[in-house]
């Protein structure tokens, strides 16, 4: 599967803009039963996420559902090594998504504690940010 990016954007380039603050919405488990919710604000490029993905699917192999809450729809710029100051913005090499903290980015379903345990520690080392491992429903 290839990496997730926009098909088309109103707009080639975006600033950087800041990161401040706690995710104003998806922040609960809405259709899983186990999610990870990120701990830190960051960026999540398409790469971990890709990477992410697929170390969850491998432990979660056929029984389970995962559910990728996110999307990367930030263009991020970089001007080519050794070039001069000026001649305006770089092209854009990769795209991410914008992360606060709260933010569940991972479900999964149809999995125990355990698996899900597990399959979100192998996500989590794909990933650059602190993350933990959230219930729909309070596990006894």
């Amino acid at each position: 599967m290839s990496m997730l990016s926009p098909k088309r954007t109103k707009f080639r380039k975006q600033q950087k803009g800041h990161t401040a603050g706690f995710a104003k919405g998806g922040n609960t488990v809405d259709f899983g039963d186990f999610g990870l919710q990120v701990t830190e604000p960051g960026y999540i490029t398409a790469r971990q996420l890709e990477a992410a993905r697929v170390a969850i699917s491998r432990s979660v192999k056929k029984n389970g559902k995962i559910y990728i809450r996110l999307f990367p729809d930030k263009p991020i710029t970089k001007k080519p090594a050794e070039t001069r100051m000026g001649t305006g913005k770089g092209a854009v090499e990769y795209w991410v998504a914008r992360v606060k903290p709260g933010r569940v980015i991972f479900e999964v379903e149809g999995v125990d504690i355990t698996v899900a345990r597990e399959a979100f520690t192998r996500a989590h080392h794909k990933l650059p940010l602190g993350t933990q491992l959230v219930a729909r429903e309070p596990v006894l």
